[in-house]
């Protein structure tokens, strides 16, 4: 478990199966992310089982659900990512559309890159959609540097770096 001061991180389950769904769906991710042509809860139980779980018994790490300490709400994913295509994991976030603009991605993805450094990571990449200037702002304010254009998953796309301090 992660906590920060107003979330909780925690790894995600099946049980988010349901939750996993929502997010997947939202126009938000869609456009900003990618669609994952998850449409039912079993394919996003499958998504879960492949991806987060899959991650965590492989690396260690992986996309975290992001709970709201007050009231236990489900508003998001936040995590560390290990990609075939990346010489080093990728910081990856999403959140529910009611819970954006209120702080709560940088606030995850802050303990995002901690963690990344308590685990003895030299850096960290994202990937952001040319069009989502949310996320290049985000991205500056954790220090992350533009790498310039890559081609990902068929589409031009901004790749960020951050070095981080090794032990």
């Amino acid at each position: 478990m992660i906590y920060t001061h107003r979330l909780i991180m925690r790894p995600l389950t099946l049980a988010d199966a349901p939750f996993m769904l929502q997010l997947l769906n939202d126009n938000s991710f869609i456009r900003n992310i990618g669609d994952r042509g998850v449409r039912s809860e079993a394919e996003a139980a499958a998504y879960l089982t492949a991806g987060p779980l899959a991650s965590y018994q492989q690396y260690g790490f992986g996309l975290r659900a992001i709970e709201l300490q007050q009231g236990g709400q489900l508003i998001g994913i936040c995590g560390l990512i290990q990609r075939e295509t990346l010489d080093a994991p990728d910081l990856g976030y999403a959140l529910l559309p009611d819970y954006t603009g209120q702080g709560y991605a940088l606030e995850a993805a802050k303990a995002a890159v901690q963690w990344a450094v308590a685990l003895d990571l030299a850096q960290l990449y994202a990937v952001v959609s040319m069009e989502n200037d949310a996320s290049k702002r985000l991205l500056a304010k954790l220090g992350f540097r533009n790498q310039g254009v890559i081609n990902w998953q068929q589409e031009e796309v901004l790749l960020y770096q951050l070095l981080l301090p090794t032990s």
